[in-house]
């Protein structure tokens, strides 16, 4: 074997060598590598563990923590729940002391009227007596005047029948006038009472809400903007809302005018999110209004569903609840119309309630009672008439469909729920701050007021006072005597109900004076 081969057989021999030893080397570190992965293992699961416990313990407390928060919170509700059931109680106690002191107000009117009865019997048998006493007494007078004045019995009997004429006119204007004072007194006592306690058990807000129709700009400029290129902005917005838009006629406003207080309310809102947004030409006006409209559709539908709820009365025929709530957009002397008929049901059902009536049907005819002015400018005649007929269409009661009708006393009342609703209606309309009137209607009706009482014969002067409450009427004192001033308040006050119409009532006051001049000299 030569060096060269040796040389090559040590070479290979070293290379099978190094390659041994590389590869159990090799091997070694992976083994030191795995005992130490084991060991970091160990490590991890037994941190891990750890942190389970710790978590476990946190949870523990958290859980016990939040029981005794559970705990305390039902003995809070409980103790509030037994506070509200003392409360409930004690509130029924007294509504059932209430209801007995009423009853017993009930028994001594009973008590009072047949007394009252029994007392008219006796002066109905008195007045049968003094009218035979009165026939011999005027047999006696006959014979009498005709033996002292030789005047025939024709002649004596016209005499005596006009003195007893004018006697009698005498009497019974005294009788009349005692009898309607004093049905008048015990009238009014009783309503009087009645209507505080309404008054006083119900608690309305006295403000009242009012719309605009007119926008506030911030910029001149906008006003550009909203006519658009040849006016074609404000055509689009007019025909997708129906309401008129005048620009030029106030600075830094827009003036939307519109007969439909939807329609404006539409396109006042509408107008208001365009200015907002900016971008303002006719696709997008189209959006916007189409949007809102929608958007109206549901408010008025909600609007109609909690006035519904706030009189405290079972769902309704949806048209109803739509009609209801397109009351919200419609004011009478700036009082908002739906919470004018909340109010009103609220009253009638506690006028109900202290004449003994069905409660529930009270405050569905007074809630209804102005549901016919949310579209009697698309039909023809009275909000009273067309409202009544509209419920009937959805099937509401008879009664319920006459108080509606006869609150204002259109059609004759059925019962006493129609002049309910006319009282519950007056208390709200009159009550301070309830409604306000412009000073042209006001004058209007102070000068018609005037001029009613100047229409009757021997009338001297008549002044309206108080701010039109009370009308003082001067009569002529050669004309007009005692009696006959009596009987023309009464006729004054009745012509004054058939051709006025204002809140509340007003008061006639005739005033019959007589001055005797004499001069010393």
């Amino acid at each position: 074997m030569s060096l060269v081969d040796n040389a090559l057989f040590l070479a290979g021999s070293s290379l099978v060598v190094g390659a041994i030893v590389g590869y159990w080397l090799v091997r070694w570190k992976e083994r030191g590598i795995r005992a130490a992965l084991r060991i970091k293992e160990q490590s991890i699961l037994e941190t891990a563990a750890r942190e389970a416990e710790t978590l476990a313990r946190e949870a523990r407390l958290k859980a016990s923590e939040e029981a005794a928060k559970l705990k305390q919170e039902t003995e809070h509700s409980f103790a509030a729940r037994q506070a509200q059931l003392l409360d409930a109680e004690k509130r029924l106690v007294e509504r059932e002391t209430l209801i007995n002191k009423q009853l017993e107000h009930l028994v001594a009117d009973e008590k009072a009227q047949r007394d009252q009865q029994l007392d008219w019997q006796k002066k109905c048998a008195a007045l049968d007596a003094q009218r035979c006493e009165l026939g011999g007494l005027m047999k006696e007078r006959r014979d009498e005047l005709k033996s002292i004045g030789r005047l025939s019995e024709a002649e004596a009997r016209s005499l005596l029948m006009k003195e007893i004429e004018m006697e009698a006119l005498q009497d019974a204007a005294d009788l009349t006038r005692r009898i309607i004072d004093e049905a008048k007194n015990r009238a009014e006592e009783k309503a009087r009472r009645i209507i505080s306690l309404a008054i006083q058990r119900y608690a309305g807000e006295h403000t009242f809400e009012s719309t605009s129709a007119t926008l506030t700009l911030p910029d001149e400029e906008l006003k550009g903007r909203i006519i658009g290129r040849e006016g074609r902005n404000i055509r689009a917005f007019e025909n997708a809302t129906g309401v008129t838009v005048l620009i030029d006629d106030t600075p830094n406003a827009v003036v939307l005018s519109g007969f439909d207080p939807v329609r404006r309310e539409i396109a006042r809102e509408s107008m208001q999110r365009l200015l907002l947004d900016g971008r303002i030409h006719p696709t997008r006006i189209e959006e916007i209004v189409a949007k809102v409209s929608a958007e109206m559709d549901e408010t008025i539908a909600r609007a109609g569903e909690d006035a519904v709820r706030q009189a405290g009365l079972p769902a309704m025929h949806p048209e109803i609840g739509k009609l209801l709530g397109r009351l919200h957009f419609r004011h009478s002397f700036s009082q908002n119309i739906l919470q004018h008929s909340v109010e009103v049901a609220h009253l009638t059902g506690l006028l109900a309630a202290e004449l003994g009536l069905e409660v529930a049907t009270a405050k569905r005819a007074g809630l209804l009672h102005d549901i016919g002015k949310a579209i009697n400018h698309e039909v023809e005649g009275a909000h009273a008439l067309i409202g009544a007929d509209l419920i009937r269409r959805h099937g509401e009661s008879e009664e319920v469909v006459n108080a509606v009708a006869s609150h204002h006393d259109e059609v004759p009342h059925h019962g006493p729920l129609g002049i309910l609703v006319g009282a519950a209606d007056a208390i709200s309309a009159s009550r301070p701050g309830a409604r306000s009137e412009t000073m042209t209607t006001y004058i209007k009706r102070v000068e018609d007021l005037e001029k009613i009482g100047c229409s009757f014969a021997g009338v001297e002067r008549c002044f309206a006072v108080q701010a039109g409450r009370e009308l003082r009427v001067m009569v002529q004192p050669e004309k007009i005597t005692d009696e006959q001033a009596f009987a023309l308040a009464r006729s004054i006050s009745r012509k004054v109900e058939e051709e006025l119409q204002y809140p509340g009532q007003i008061r006639v006051t005739v005033v019959r004076e007589t001055r005797c001049v004499e001069y010393a000299k």
